[in-house]
């Protein structure tokens, strides 16, 4: 068969055709665009006329659109749907493309014409969206060392290539850890307490594997959740928390430790090498918060207000035990199964309640109608689109006069060639060519439990908040509508990222939104208002606990990317140096060979390094920015089309602050955060 990355997609919206690309393809592929995009470098760079915009700035721009749309495929489907052949292929590229990047951008001709086009600003008349560009891509020379001169430039690129492979290699070591264990449970004893779809899903998994008297339980999250929130065998629920924190902790070839010290240390010295004190110091000056102190400070002060009320939320925790005649020590694998029972108490409400009102097909069909009555876009099944597994479904999204503004990929299920989690992604981007929109290829991903014979696939209540959290990612991608790629949809300020995908949750609590989608799967009858106030009146029940976990999980990524390069050449114990970074908020004993950073794919495989505070961050831009929906109306097209104009369609076209302040008319404020969470007296 033809190799179909060596020419343009002949597919409907120049989808991918998945179904015609094989592994041996990739390689070809993507070398054939790197040498594309090499001819397109050298081309700009021998330009008799004068370095303009145009010619220099915009075919920057422009150049390199095959290497993007092949590595885009191959990176993608190494998170939802890799192999050993593909994650190999990703080891082989991935360095490849890292070279390629730093030469581009430590190439002294190119940067001289950059220079001279950014010198000269001021007399071009450029449009906001043209500054922006030229700035972005003058600071981005700068920043990835083309400044740097003989060793000092060769080595940062032997560096940028290097992550590129500790990345790569911390991911599949995860997935591989994760999909190795299984907990089999031959006697039914073992299962009290855990609902029956879960007992029946158990089931299946175990008949598949040739266990057909067994019942195996795993570290996906559809089972692992679950299972430590119902199970009442004290001893498994500590054997699958062990087995779930000490992924990649345990020693072997898929310890993430040494990984883990050798990023750090190439982090430090890269930041070091263009003048920073630190990794944290070089990523947040392209940040919203700017440097590290106002991190730190910002993620103390919340800690300051919410540490006090997190410990009752404990004490509470171990009253309630004690009232139930336990006398046990309280332990980190006790906290979801004692929280949960006690939150059906207090509110009458768990999980296996709610449920039956969330129906996954009717989620996704709520999510499209909350989408459409605020921006005017509804969603239209196209099966004749190619998707790379059965269980992904394709949508043509269309605006209000009918017409197709992006393609939209729903892949909601885990299986072993998934990573965890869930999260948003694109094959391709928006940008306009001429007049003419480029449709944008937007992608999310989930780990939802998946429909069997006689259990439909029922979401808890945080699972719809996480397709609405997705989704808002996605909305910011399929309304992107601006000129440039690099500057459209997600490709914003990493702390302002969160912002379109956080602001989508509050719809969840919001009867008027609830009463589109949430019918009991089997009576069809709408949820209650008295149910909806309970989980309401549930949102901020151990609030605060959240709250000092999120802010753990930044302080510890903080620790780890605000280390000089001498601090950073002298870690050894990667066990220690979490202990110690967690010990403000530590709430609960250490327990003995776990750890979190060798499993912490966010910082260390993803974007968010010297970034995770950015959810708690955004989380006071999307409480600021729906207290405007509750004043004016969850619904109210007014303040949709604001949001929409000035948020979600403007992509990095400006700095943040200014979009937020074009939307809300001022700064926001932590107020409306700190009386949602609870954590105002």
């Amino acid at each position: 068969m033809p190799n179909p990355l060596l020419s343009p997609f002949k597919t409907s919206y120049e989808m991918p055709p998945f179904s015609q690309i094989e592994s041996a393809h990739y390689e070809e592929g993507i070398e054939s665009a790197l040498a594309e995009a090499k001819m397109q470098i050298q081309k700009i760079i021998e330009n008799s006329d004068a370095p303009s915009f145009s010619n220099t700035i915009e075919a920057l721009e422009n150049s390199g659109e095959h290497l993007q749309r092949n590595s885009s495929i191959l990176f993608n489907l190494n998170s939802a749907e890799t192999s050993d052949q593909l994650q190999k292929i990703a080891q082989v590229v991935s360095p490849k493309l890292s070279a390629f990047n730093s030469e581009v951008k430590q190439n002294e001709d190119l940067f001289k014409r950059v220079k001279v086009v950014y010198e000269s600003k001021d007399s071009l008349n450029l449009t906001s969206e043209e500054i922006k560009l030229l700035n972005e891509t003058y600071f981005d020379f700068v920043r990835r060392g083309v400044e740097l001169e003989g060793e000092k430039k060769t080595r940062f690129k032997e560096i940028s290539i290097e992550l590129s492979k500790l990345s790569l290699s911390f991911s599949e070591n995860v997935l591989a850890e994760t999909n190795d264990f299984e907990l089999v449970l031959d006697d039914e004893s073992d299962l009290f307490g855990l609902p029956g779809d879960v007992v029946a899903r158990a089931k299946e998994l175990a008949i598949k594997k040739g266990k057909e008297s067994s019942w195996i339980f795993t570290l996906q999250a559809p089972s692992y959740i679950p299972f430590m929130e119902y199970a009442d065998n004290r001893s498994l629920r500590e054997q699958m928390y062990r087995a779930y924190m000490c992924k990649c902790f345990k020693g072997g070839d898929r310890d993430n430790q040494e990984l883990i010290l050798k990023t750090v240390r190439l982090k430090a010295e890269l930041a070091s090498l263009l003048g920073y004190e630190t990794f944290a110091d070089y990523v947040l000056e392209q940040r919203m918060a700017e440097s590290p102190d106002k991190v730190i400070s910002f993620l103390e002060d919340l800690l300051k207000k919410s540490l006090p009320k997190a410990k009752e939320e404990v004490e509470e925790i171990k009253e309630f035990v004690k009232s139930k005649g336990e006398d046990i020590i309280l332990q980190r694998w006790d906290w979801s199964y004692y929280s949960e029972k006690l939150r059906k108490e207090k509110y009458e409400l768990d999980d296996e309640l709610v449920k039956p009102y969330f129906k996954l097909e009717n989620v996704i069909n709520g999510v499209f109608e909350t989408a459409e009555k605020l921006y005017g876009i509804s969603f239209r099944p196209n099966e004749n689109l190619e998707v790379y597994h059965k269980d992904v479904q394709a949508y043509e999204v269309l605006n209000e006069q009918g017409k197709v503004v992006s393609i939209f990929l729903a892949d909601f299920f885990p299986r072993d060639g998934k990573r965890g989690g869930a999260w948003m992604t694109s094959y391709r981007g928006q940008k306009y060519d001429g007049e003419e929109r480029t449709i944008p290829q937007v992608s999310i991903v989930c780990n939802f439990t998946p429909s069997s014979e006689g259990h439909p696939s029922l979401l808890k209540f945080n699972e719809v908040e996480t397709l609405f959290h997705e989704f808002g990612h996605a909305l910011h991608g399929m309304l992107a509508d601006t000129k440039y790629q690099s500057l459209s949809g997600t490709s914003v300020y990493w702390d302002f990222v969160e912002l379109p995908s956080q602001i989508m949750e509050n719809w969840c609590y919001e009867k008027e939104c609830l009463d589109l989608f949430a019918r009991h799967h089997e009576t069809g009858e709408l949820i209650p208002e008295d149910l909806v106030d309970r989980i309401k009146r549930s949102s901020t029940y151990h609030e605060a606990y959240a709250t000092v976990r999120q802010i753990s999980f930044g302080l510890l990524d903080m620790a780890w990317h605000s280390q000089s390069l001498i601090d950073a050449n002298s870690l050894s114990d990667v066990g220690a140096f979490e202990r110690e970074a967690f010990a403000p908020t530590e709430l609960f004993p250490n327990v003995d060979g776990t750890n979190m950073s060798v499993q912490f794919s966010h910082i260390f495989a993803g974007g968010y390094a010297a970034g995770y505070y950015s959810y708690k961050w955004a989380e006071v831009l999307d409480a600021d920015a729906f207290s405007v929906f509750k004043e004016n109306g969850v619904f109210d097209k007014k303040t949709a089309d604001s949001f929409k104009n000035n948020i979600l369609s403007q992509g990095g076209t400006d700095h943040p602050m200014t979009l937020y302040k074009n939307f809300r008319g001022k700064e926001p404020t932590a107020e409306a955060l700190l009386n949602r969470a609870g954590l105002v007296s």
